[in-house]
Order: C-alpha cells, then structure tokens, then sequence
C-alpha cells in the first residue's frame, strides 16, 4: 500500500442532526482508537444540521468538524473524505449500525492489496440485526434493480461502512457528477444512493473492489423514510446509468495506480 504523510486512518462520519446518537457514537470510536497502535482523524461533516450536531463534535477532543450547507449524505460523504489525510479512509455513519471494530476486516483487505473494501450485509458471515422484514425485502429488490442497471455482482452497495486507499479516494470522489460540487440544497433528511455512482466509477477506473460480511444493527431512530428514501435512490441508480450513456464518466487517464490482489 501506498505510503503517504498524515495519519493512519480518516474516519469520515457524515452527520444531519445527529445531536442524540452522536455523543455515544464518538466516544466508542475514540475510546477505540486509544487502543490502537496507529495514528487516526476523525472528522464529522455536519449537513447542514439544526441542531447542537456540530456543537456536539467540536467539543469531543480529537475531532474535526467540517461544517457544509444542508446537500444529503453524498454530498457530506464526498466533502469529508476529500479534507481527510489518512493513509486509509473508512467511511462511516453516526449511528454506528456496523460496530467500529468491523474496520478490522476491511483493513485486512486494503492491506492484503484490495484500494477499496466495502462492508456487506450478504453473505457468509454477515449478520443483520434487528431488521425488519420488509427493510429488508425492500433493501434485496434495491439491490437487484441497481445490478440489473449499474453494478452486477456487488450484493450490497448500501452498507455505511467503507474504507479506500486515500489516492484512490480522491480520484473517485473529483469525478462524482451526482453528489459533486454543485449538488443542490435540499430539505430534510437525505439518504443518496451516492455509493452506487462511487462503486460504478472505480468499476469504470479499474479498482478491484473487496465485498466484506459484517456485523449490522437496525436502529430504531433510523432517518431512512422507505417511500421518499427508495425513489430518490432508485433516481441516483438511473442517473448513473444516464451520466454513463451520455460519456460524462469518460476519462483518457489512467487510475492512480492498477491493482490486482
């Protein structure tokens, strides 16, 4: 792996009102990270939030605020890991659904030569806690539909739980056209299918991808509205698709750097 000045680690924590789950959500992940033997950043991107979310942060020893106008989750995502300095960048949500030592696995994989690793909800090994079951039904149609358009044999693009060779971050983020700079203000909670054009572009780059199992946990408080939050995801899928169709994801120069584990 690529050796770079900076930290370790960038943990990039995109948040929208996250006033409740965020105080315990930071105090899990800096108490374990005090137990590491590497060097780590954490920085929550505040969307825009009405609440004491930024207040919250800024006031957690070790954390670094970014603070951005109220765009979705993408948009905070894309903001987040293109101010992080670590080595590796594990993009997470605030309410922690994949537990923070999950990192363990995707680090072995990005070290083991993979530039991206992804935690997955499918497969051996992976567990969904607490789900209900028509989350998850709707969550298994989503998949299908975004492999029949975009990404065949990625069996869970959703998860909250991603980790990326900083370069390989930065040559992927620049090139979002959905979430990228002039991404709109938008109202309320906003849930993106951001991930689906990430993957589909380091797809299109050249970058294996490491489908990882991992622990997740339902939470009640959950800011996914199933009605709203599906149509706006299936819109980013054909986006994508659309964007693709129409040469804006063409590029003439090369990733960063070829990788075949």
């Amino acid at each position: 792996m690529t050796t770079i000045d900076g930290p370790f680690l960038s943990i990039v924590i995109p948040a929208y009102n996250e006033e409740r789950r965020l105080p315990s959500t930071l105090a899990t992940i800096m108490a374990f990270l005090a137990h590491e033997p590497y060097t780590a950043e954490v920085i929550v991107v505040d969307d825009g939030s009405d609440d004491r979310t930024a207040e919250i942060a800024a006031a957690t020893p070790g954390v670094t605020v970014l603070r951005c106008e109220h765009r979705g989750k993408g948009f905070a995502v894309r903001a987040g890991a293109l101010a992080a300095q670590g080595s590796i960048i594990l993009l997470c949500d605030a309410d922690l659904a994949v537990p923070i030592e999950e990192w363990s696995r995707l680090r072995a994989a990005i070290e083991a030569g993979y530039p991206i690793a992804i935690g997955s909800r499918e497969g051996l090994g992976a567990s969904r806690e607490g789900e209900p079951w028509y989350r998850h039904v709707m969550g298994r149609v989503f998949n299908w539909i975004t492999q029949m358009i975009a990404l065949r044999g990625i069996n869970d693009t959703q998860c909250g739980f991603k980790a990326l060779r900083r370069d390989v971050a930065r040559d992927l983020f620049t090139r979002m056209r959905i979430y990228g700079d002039d991404a709109p203000v938008v109202r309320g909670p906003a849930v993106t299918a951001y991930d689906v054009e990430l993957l589909f572009l380091a797809r299109r780059r050249g970058y294996p991808i490491a489908e990882i199992p991992v622990i997740w946990r339902y939470g009640a408080e959950t800011k996914v509205n199933p009605l709203r939050d599906s149509w706006r995801n299936l819109r980013d899928v054909l986006r994508v698709r659309l964007n693709d169709l129409c040469g804006r994801y063409n590029t003439t120069s090369a990733p960063v750097e070829e990788i075949a584990p």
